[in-house]
């Protein structure tokens, strides 16, 4: 592009433009023309991020042109003309002082300007943060929230394991219906528009600021929901940018989830977990939705335990490991002097054991540790054996390759005093159980049988005299 010899030359981001001096100095305290007499001034905008339209639209101001501010560019063009010095003290009624005013009237106000917004800043985040731009939106979006916590999407419903099972497949997001039911146009933004660095802080405030915890949980899983767990579903193979920006997202969300007992369903919890476990997340990461998960281990179904192993040289189907790390965090925490959320778990124990011993790979050891935390758990109590029998039914007969004193082993947590009389039944003709483990179940029957025979003779020789 050639110009007149008044003219300056700059070139952003591979745009060139040839612009008046006189026009731009008037406007721009570092555009003067004493201070710059070179030709190129591109090197006057080394220091701040930029683009073409933004600084076409600066341009266009310095010439005198109306200029279309709007959410997605006011940020940039306040930033730009701050770093050119397009204050009141080097021009009246300025660019900076312009954009101020729309700024403060039409962006803080609103809920989706706002974001939109921030969204736009991302690219400039430090220079918008430097002038206060990003705390201002910040500060209008959880001022809103704390109005009206409906913003951040209707609370997650706890689905518990009473709950008709049809309702505990899917956890939907809902938008609040609410917000503006009379502007036909209106169309609800949300905070998962905002990049990590911009949407983890503002959440922090959220909390500190005490924002009901609910709406909060729901809006960090409609994050999670649109930018994590699609891409860890293994439908497709993540870039290591995708893997590496999703790692990060999934650590700050665990950072600021609420640790409160009950308030996010086990399911979710478990669904984040896995998603971490794939995305190699930090050992922090991984362990404080253990912990969550283990405080309420109670509300928890099988489903919500089958995690599966990752990495190539994984030796099981499913991350026992972590199960473990879960149950004693279960066991460590639980207070209560009511037995039966042990005897849940016990229970759930035993139905996961049934679900992971048709796994060939699963190590004999495995499989006895989770038993026994199983079982010491429960002891005292009278819940009964057969769900622990069950478990060893399908883990030596997917087992066959074990030796008779690793069948001991294996038989070793069955407490036989404990199992029903359809269990003993069953056991008294499975071949699979060592010969002394049979006889174990069966004199206990025959004990029983024997007394009950007793005590009928006795009541016929009664009723005979």
């Amino acid at each position: 592009m050639h110009g007149s010899s008044s003219d300056v030359q700059l070139h952003i981001c591979g745009v060139p433009f040839s612009l008046n001096r006189e026009l731009l100095a008037a406007r721009s305290a570092n555009f003067l023309l004493k201070e710059n007499p070179e030709d190129d001034l591109s090197h006057l905008l080394g220091d701040i991020p930029t683009d073409s339209q933004t600084f076409e639209l600066v341009a266009r101001f310095c010439y005198g042109f109306d200029i279309n501010l709007s959410p997605e560019n006011v940020i940039k063009v306040l930033c730009l003309a701050h770093y050119l010095g397009m204050s009141e003290i080097h021009s009246t009624n300025n660019l900076v002082k312009k954009a101020c005013f729309y700024f403060q009237n039409n962006i803080l106000p609103s809920w989706n300007k706002c974001i939109k917004a921030l969204k736009s800043a991302e690219t400039i985040l430090q220079q918008a943060a430097d002038l206060s731009l990003v705390d201002a939106c910040a500060e209008s979006i959880i001022t809103k929230v704390l109005h009206d916590p409906g913003l951040l999407g209707e609370p997650i419903r706890n689905v518990t394991t009473t709950d008709d099972d049809s309702e505990n497949d899917e956890k939907t997001y809902k938008p609040n219906v609410r917000r503006r039911l009379f502007v036909l146009d209106w169309k609800s933004e949300d905070l998962t528009l905002l990049s990590i660095a911009l949407y983890e802080p503002i959440i922090r405030a959220m909390v500190h600021r005490k924002v009901p915890l609910e709406y909060v949980v729901s809006s960090l899983f409609q994050y999670l929901n649109k930018w994590v767990f699609p891409g860890t579903k293994g439908e497709d193979d993540p870039s290591t940018y995708e893997m590496n920006s999703q790692r990060e997202i999934i650590e700050a969300v665990e950072r600021v989830l609420p640790q409160e007992r009950g308030l996010i369903p086990c399911s979710l919890l478990s669904q984040m977990l896995q998603s971490a476990i794939i995305l190699e997340a930090n050992t922090d990461c991984k362990s404080g939705l253990e912990i969550r998960i283990g405080k309420q281990l109670d509300q928890a179904t099988v489903k919500d335990l089958l995690i599966p192993a990752q990495g190539y040289a994984k030796e099981e189907q499913y991350d026992t490991e972590s199960v473990k790390r879960i149950l004693k965090n279960f066991y460590s925490n639980y207070s209560s002097t009511d037995t039966s959320g042990l005897i849940v778990v016990a229970e759930l124990v035993d139905d996961f054991l049934a679900e992971v011993s048709s796994d060939i790979d699963l190590k004999l050891n495995t499989f006895l540790e989770l038993a026994e935390l199983s079982q010491a758990a429960s002891g005292g109590t009278n819940r009964n054996s057969d769900g622990m029998y069950r478990a060893i039914d399908i883990y030596l007969d997917k087992h066959r390759y074990l030796t008779d004193w690793e069948r001991e082993e294996v038989c070793r947590v069955l407490e036989c005093s404990k199992m029903s009389p359809e269990a003993c039944e069953h056991a008294s003709q499975n071949e699979k159980l060592p010969v002394r483990v049979m006889v174990q179940i069966l004199f206990p029957v025959q004990l029983k049988l024997k007394d009950t025979v007793a005590k009928r003779i006795q009541r016929v020789l009664i009723t005979d005299c």
